[in-house]
């Protein structure tokens, strides 16, 4: 059940690259259902009309790369005229595979930094002029790779380890009419990152039995996390990694309480 009153989110445009599918779908939608204005944004256009349709009447869904500066601003100022100046923008596009360093090439890697890093900056850059002050709300989504080094990870944990840094620094820079926070999401169900991650039965119970709260999130969960850190409950709130992840962050839970008798 949640907090958040119907209409919370009236009067409010709010912008999500990387929004057609997954975790920042599922955000794009959680705005929607507050009465917010919301476009997405994704490089495939059909896709982008989709989730559009799928949000609702008057959801503006369009297609750029992050990658591309020009033409990701160039959506932005669609949104502004159509739909008004930006209250929240949310950065999620996000690039990922498995691979050893020592096996990837350095076009591979420079991908993901361009995609997850480079992006998140292109959106935030981009949106700058157009954000509705005060009180505008930037979220990017990180992930527990900025903090905690993961074989066959360099790539993403580099990334996201940028990005960390890049909401602390905009959020000093661009305070106090513009707040800036990241939401760092842990195993989440329904999404595209734990079917390569964990595909079977067996797959799965071994990551719950490494998370505190012995499950996966989902990802309404993550999608509320979004709409708090946008809330007049959170006004206060301004570079700040919010953790979505059960406790993941704390380590492996499963260690130790075999022997213990807690398993």
């Amino acid at each position: 059940m949640s907090a958040f009153t119907d209409g919370l989110m009236a009067d409010r445009t709010v912008f999500v690259a990387g929004g057609t599918s997954g975790i920042n779908l599922g955000i794009a939608k959680r705005f929607g259902e507050l009465a917010a204005r919301v476009a997405v944004l994704g490089r495939n256009p059909e896709k982008a009309k989709a989730a559009a349709d799928s949000i609702g009447a008057g959801a503006l869904g369009l297609s750029a790369d992050v990658r591309d500066y020009a033409a990701t601003r160039e959506a932005m100022e669609q949104v502004v005229a159509e739909l008004g100046p930006l209250d929240v923008v949310v950065s999620g596009a996000a690039g990922n595979f498995l691979a050893p360093a020592a096996q990837m090439s350095a076009n591979a890697f420079r991908t993901v930094i361009d995609i997850d890093l480079n992006g998140t900056f292109n959106v935030f850059r981009g949106c700058y002029d157009l954000l509705r002050r005060p009180g505008a709300s930037l979220i990017a989504i990180t992930a527990g790779q900025a903090v905690n080094a993961i074989p066959l990870q360099a790539h993403a944990c580099a990334a996201k380890a940028g990005i960390n840094q890049l909401v602390r620094v905009l959020a000093m820079e661009w305070g106090p009419e513009v707040r800036v926070n990241g939401i760092s999401p842990g195993p989440i169900s329904g999404t595209e990152g734990m079917a390569r991650l964990a595909p079977d039965h067996d797959a799965r119970e071994a990551y719950y039995a490494r998370i505190p709260m012995r499950r996966w999130g989902e990802i309404e969960e993550v999608a509320e996390a979004a709409v708090f850190l946008c809330s007049s409950s959170a006004t206060y709130v301004s570079g700040t990694i919010l953790d979505v992840d059960g406790g993941s962050q704390l380590g492996d839970a499963s260690r130790g309480t075999a022997a213990k008798g807690l398993a």
